[in-house]
């Protein structure tokens, strides 16, 4: 197989939307559960990825309950399990490129949480590094998010918004083509 599915950082944490603020794309777990179990049916690869923050105080800490996966998540039976504690997947233990390396994976498809950043900065970095890459757009979620920017002020983008930057930053970038979860089932 030359082709596996990333899921990124769909863990219990993300549910705390008193640290995470509002967020949006409800189908988003109904989403990544309908690729997994096809990806399951067809033999190919599942790599799954869990964010270890190093924050104590974070919902993601290896401690908190909320590093837990979600439940359709921990039910699947990934090929691999990469632990990160960074935006990239490709910056976690085990070595994801040299596992793709090792198996002649070429073709990614990305899904999880959040859009703007894991999901992101993974797609840019699997473009960067001459992958064939899909991210599942609605198979992804991310938050509301405000906060001063040098030069500019404050800035404040609704989650909805950052997805859709996200997806045409991606797309329009060249790091990946952007995808509907029916279209890859």
């Amino acid at each position: 197989m030359t082709r596996a599915l990333i899921v990124i950082d769909m863990q219990r944490g993300f549910d705390d939307l008193a640290f995470w603020g509002p967020t949006t794309n409800p189908d988003c777990e109904a989403n990544v559960a309908a690729l997994l179990e096809r990806w399951a049916e067809a033999g190919e690869p599942v790599v799954i990825v869990r964010h270890d923050s190093p924050n104590q105080g974070s919902p993601l800490h290896p401690s908190a309950p909320g590093n837990a996966l979600v439940a359709a998540v921990a039910a699947a039976r990934p090929d691999i399990l990469v632990s990160k504690s960074v935006n990239s997947a490709f910056y976690g233990d085990p070595d994801l490129q040299a596992w793709f390396e090792e198996r002649g994976i070429r073709d990614l498809v990305i899904c999880g949480i959040q859009t703007n950043m894991c999901v992101e900065t993974t797609a840019r970095m699997a473009g960067n590094l001459g992958y064939d890459v899909t991210v599942a757009l609605d198979a992804t979620r991310t938050f509301d998010l405000t906060g001063e920017v040098a030069g500019i002020g404050v800035v404040s983008r609704t989650a909805a918004e950052l997805m859709a930057d996200t997806a045409l930053v991606l797309q329009q970038g060249g790091f990946a083509r952007i995808a509907r979860t029916v279209d890859l089932l």
